[in-house]
This record gives structure tokens, sequence and C-alpha cells, in this order.
């Protein structure tokens, strides 16, 4: 982020002291992190227009009707798909409320899906007519897709939890050299004017003032998104932490009891029409069946969410029997959970329709621009040609002189 060179003398008191660790933290958060940063900002860039560029790329082909036009029960939907994929068990329900689509997924059991994700495959309907719009090619015919492989790198690297993990590090890596670089940038600004671009001077100069202004023109968004983040990254081990605390607890009288097969399941639409009659200001969207990783073995897990510009990204889970489809209790999501669902929107953008997608979009721009500025100014450093080293030098006692100034 903020750069400034490293001085090469030593000035004793304590506020020198604190600028040359801050200086120090600066450096090497930036210099760990840049790399992995520049990867999330590329492929962040195209995710910012994930739904714009999915429709772009797989245009949907509805039914001609009225807004108005009822649902196809969802009862109906599943039995189609477990006709099209014999022996396969139904393990979700994706009810769109933005657009009359249903998709249903399906795979040879749970234990095969945990073993190998592709296992999984999918029907997509038109919500309103039953015709099947899209099946999964089978696994021989499949190929990674743009977007898939974008999420594959801006969230894990293809490494799983531990690539989670580690890119949730790189953020707050990333934060630190944010802080350490607006302190350092505060103190630089005591002897220059706020936003001053030298360009009267080395090139490298010039690249410097402009790294420094432009950070601090991004610093409240790339803050943001630093945060948001290494929030987001912590999705799994968060989840996993509310099912085997929250979750276990409303659970426990089934404790013992024999998960219930497929074909004892109750209907699906009742149990999202059920879920509506409790949460009647929510709209119900997904149904995950007994037994995934996610939920418990005797329940259907369904998700809601609010209706408004702002609680559509708040969800509220519910458990309904799936034996006898009745309510076993809409579920008060933990702080941590409620802080992740804020967190996920305010890291895209997706809250405010496209003109802020197109201000994120401009925001990840300079913040690319930032990083590999500062990535240049630090290998132009360690490749700096003899005749360089007067610049240098001018820049090494301009550090010592802002050091001076601080005492």
């Amino acid at each position: 982020m903020f750069s400034r060179p490293v001085a090469r003398t030593t000035t004793p008191g304590h506020a020198g002291g604190r600028l040359r660790k801050l200086q120090w933290v600066h450096k090497w958060s930036s210099i760990v992190c840049t790399t992995f940063l520049l990867i999330i900002c590329v492929t962040g860039l195209p995710l910012i227009f994930a739904e714009e560029i999915s429709d772009l790329l797989n245009p949907p082909h509805y039914a001609e009707l009225p807004a108005s036009a009822p649902r196809v029960n969802l009862d109906r939907l599943v039995a189609g798909a477990r006709h099209l994929y014999p022996g396969q068990i139904v393990t979700s329900i994706f009810v769109d409320d933005d657009e009359p689509q249903v998709i249903i997924s399906l795979a040879p059991s749970w234990a095969d899906l945990k073993a190998d994700p592709r296992s999984s495959r999918f029907v997509r309907f038109d919500g309103r007519t039953g015709t099947v719009l899209e099946q999964s090619k089978p696994p021989a015919q499949q190929r990674q897709t743009f977007l898939g492989l974008m999420i594959r790198l801006h969230v894990d690297l293809f490494a799983g939890l531990p690539g989670e993990l580690f890119m949730g590090a790189m953020a707050l890596l990333f934060v630190a050299a944010i802080v350490s670089g607006v302190v350092l940038y505060g103190s630089f600004t005591r002897k220059l004017s706020f936003g001053t671009v030298r360009a009267e001077r080395s090139r490298r100069a010039r690249w410097l003032d402009l790294h420094n202004l432009l950070g601090v023109v991004t610093l409240a968004w790339a803050l943001v998104v630093g945060i948001t983040g290494a929030m987001n990254e912590l999705s799994t081990p968060l989840f996993a932490l509310w099912q085997q605390t929250d979750v276990a607890a409303m659970v426990a009288p089934w404790k013992g009891k024999a998960p219930p097969d497929q074909i004892e399941l109750s209907s699906v639409q009742a149990a999202f029409d059920t879920t509506q009659r409790a949460l009647p200001e929510m709209t119900a969207i997904s149904l995950t069946f007994p037994g995934g990783q996610l939920g418990s073995p005797h329940h259907y897990l369904l998700f809601t969410k609010g209706r408004t510009q702002l609680t559509g990204r708040l969800f509220s889970p519910v458990l309904i029997d799936a034996r006898t489809g009745r309510l076993t209790a809409v579920v008060r999501m933990p702080w941590y959970l409620r802080a992740l669902e804020i967190s996920r929107p305010l890291h895209f953008g997706d809250y405010g329709g496209l003109p802020l997608k197109i201000i994120w979009a401009l925001l990840d721009l300079v913040t690319i621009v930032v990083l590999g500025s500062g990535l240049y100014l630090w290998l132009g450093k360690r490749r700096r040609a003899p005749s360089e080293i007067g610049t240098q030098l001018d820049a090494d006692i301009e550090v010592v002189e802002l050091l001076e100034a601080a005492e």
C-alpha cells in the first residue's frame, strides 16, 4: 500500500522508532500479501458481475407468462428430477425469488457427495411450467466454467479449507498494510501537501507519490473489502461451529433415532408452506434434505430471507421434522453468522444494483494499480542501477528528516 523507502541510518527517539517499526510492518505485510491480493483483485473483478456474466453466457429461456402465474408444486419437480436420475438421492432445492427457476440437486449418496463433490447432479426447471431448462452433463463432459475457476482462485486457490484460511490470513495482512500505510502517509504529509505528486522528481518518486495518493483515496473501500474478505474465508469453520452447538442442541431429542430414508420423507411443498406461515415476512429460498453436512439427519433445513433491500441479505434458518412435516424451530442465527451475512454483500457490492457494482469494479481496478505499483517500487529498489543511488540517498535523507520531525 503506502510505501516509503527504508532509512539507512537510525535516529534515537520514541517517535522515530515507532515510525521505523510501522515502516517495517508495512513493508513486509505488503510484500507477503501482494501477489495473493493481486489474484484476489483480478478474480474478484468478474465475480462482481457474476450474475450478469452468467446470464450472458447461459441466457435463460423461460416461458412467456404473466408475473402472477402460479408456481408448480415442488413435489412434482422433485419427482421429475428423480425420474431423470433414478437411484440418486435429492440433496437440496433452490427456489429463485428473482427468476422463475427451481434448481434441484442430486447425488448417488451423501457419502459419495462428501468424498467427491463432482458426483453431484442438478436439474433446472421453469418453476411455473415444470419444463426442464437444463441438466448437468456427465462427469466426462463436465468442464471448468470461467466463473467457477474465478471463484475457486478467489476463495481457496483450489486448496479447500486450508486455502480458505490462508487467503483469510492474506486479507488480514492487507488490513495491516493499510493501517500502517495510513500512519506513515500522515507523517509524510507533514512536509508536503496532501495528494502531492512530485512531477519534477524521478519516475520512481512519481510512482511512490501516486501509489500513496491512490492508496489513501481507496482507503475506506480497501479496509471494508479486506475485513469482509477475511470474514468470508471463515464461513466453513463458523457454520461448522453453529451446527455443533446451536443446531446440535435443538435436535438433541432425535439423537439415537434412525435417520429417515428418502421414501419416508414428508412433502417438500408442505415444508415450504409451513415455513412461510411461520415467517410470513420472509421468503423461503432453499431446502437441504436430511443427512447433509449442514443441518440435521432428521430435518429439512430451510433458509429464508427478507423482502427488503437490507433484510434480503439476512437469512433465517428453519428446521422441519422430515418425517412428520412439523415445525421444529425457527433458528436465531448467532452474532458471528449475522456478521458473516452482512459482510458478503459488502465484499462484492451486490446490494445496490449495477451502479454500485460499477463503483466496486473501479475501486478494484485502482487497488490493482496500488498493489502493482507497490510491487514495482520494491523490485525497482532491489534492482536499482548505481546511477540511481544518488536518488535513493535523497529519499533516505528525506525519511531521516521525517523521523527527526516526529521527535
